[in-house]
């Protein structure tokens, strides 16, 4: 009996220590260290020809640029864009839907929409009247296209291109900003001294904003949509209105300097643009070569300095970090020290300008983030004005 019990003893304390010192399964994800999420890649899309139909400045097509590389060429995206004879039509604007992954390009007959990731036109389309420069809600459903030069915009679906309706101005329909709260869409025609305020949900006139003392050319407004900063023609300078009273507020005259002649769009100042931070206003003086800085935390806005750039700026935009100022004549300028750091070049070291280009960011292939052609603040709240 006892030496049963000792035997089932001993044969006990052996399984145990069996299974005690049994190899153990190896986690091999205990080792590895954690996935890191994508890099993301900050492009700068310009598309050309965007100085008139000048092939000179970049050819046809989108050049791109690494922002974070000192602005080198990257590639070269083939477009669409012809005339009836085979030449390649003016660009009049360019824009960016997340939704639908694509940026849009507008010249003088018609609308393509480039899938960003296969690079590829998904479709082009010739619209009544002829496109100006368009502009995409903020959750890049739908575009404001303004016809050239006429007397409406007309709104179309961004994934089809398909016409939702029209809106007549009467106005000369140029330039557009759909609102950063997606709910006002402003549309600036060359032919009034009046802006128009369409609302975005019913596509209708639901206020303007003036008038100004001539008619009005480029524009920008403020994150939280109360002040709005026009060229107007005749004038070396802008203007400032109120969109929530509707009224004109302040004219602002570059000081030192002569109107003088200009190469093209017969306006002194064509291109302004606001820091995102909303702490100055950039204008472009398109006779004297020029960028003139604005201090905007003060109402009316200061004139702070002046910078000179390699050719006539005919437009203004900037980083989506606040960093470089991205005027039309392809000059890369450092926002803080005023000081120009780069300029855009092709693979063939040629200038490239244009007055049509937008940051992109890229993360695993696909569009993330996109900034915008005009210069529009990026503060939602109203700062207080003095």
């Amino acid at each position: 009996m006892k030496t049963s019990v000792i035997l089932s003893l001993i044969c006990g304390l052996s399984v145990v220590f069996t299974t005690a010192w049994m190899p153990q399964p190896v986690d091999k994800t205990a080792d590895r260290p954690p996935k890191t999420a994508p890099k993301v890649q900050r492009y700068l899309y310009v598309a050309t020809p965007g100085v008139r139909n000048y092939l000179g400045y970049g050819g046809h097509g989108i050049q791109v640029f690494d922002i974070d590389n000192n602005h080198r060429f990257v590639k070269f995206i083939q477009t669409k864009g012809f005339q009836k004879n085979g030449k390649p039509s003016n660009v009049k604007g360019v824009d960016v839907s997340l939704a639908t992954n694509c940026i849009y390009i507008s010249t003088l007959e018609a609308l393509q929409c480039i899938d960003m990731s296969t690079e590829k036109v998904l479709w082009e389309r010739e619209y009544e009247g002829g496109v100006d420069r368009i502009s995409i809600s903020p959750d890049g459903k739908t575009i404001y296209m303004p016809s050239l030069e006429k007397e409406f915009w007309t709104v179309v679906d961004a994934k089809t291109g398909d016409v939702i309706t029209k809106i007549v101005t009467n106005s000369g329909s140029h330039n557009t900003i759909y609102g950063p709260a997606g709910k006002y869409v402003y549309l600036a025609g060359l032919k009034s001294t009046m802006l128009n305020v369409a609302d975005a949900k019913t596509h209708t006139i639901a206020k303007k904003v003036g008038p100004f003392s001539a008619d009005i050319r480029p524009f920008t407004i403020n994150g939280a949509e109360t002040l709005v900063y026009v060229n107007v023609n005749g004038l070396l300078g802008f203007e400032v209105g109120d969109l929530v009273t509707g009224k004109f507020l302040h004219r602002v005259v570059v000081e030192g300097f002569n109107i003088g002649e200009v190469k093209r769009h017969s306006c002194p100042s064509h291109g302004i643009g606001m820091t995102p931070d909303e702490k100055e206003i950039w204008l472009c003086d398109g006779a004297n070569n020029r960028v003139h800085v604005f201090d905007n935390t003060v109402m009316p806005p200061v004139q702070k300095t002046s910078i000179l750039v390699r050719d006539m700026p005919g437009w203004i935009t900037f980083s989506m970090d606040g960093k470089y100022a991205y005027p039309s004549s392809g000059d890369i300028i450092d926002v803080k020290t005023r000081k120009i750091v780069a300029t855009l070049e092709d693979q063939h070291f040629n200038q490239v300008q244009s007055e049509k280009m937008v940051e992109i960011h890229f993360s695993g292939g696909k569009a993330v983030a996109a900034g915008d052609q005009f210069g529009i603040g990026q503060l939602k709240k109203a700062a207080n004005q003095n």
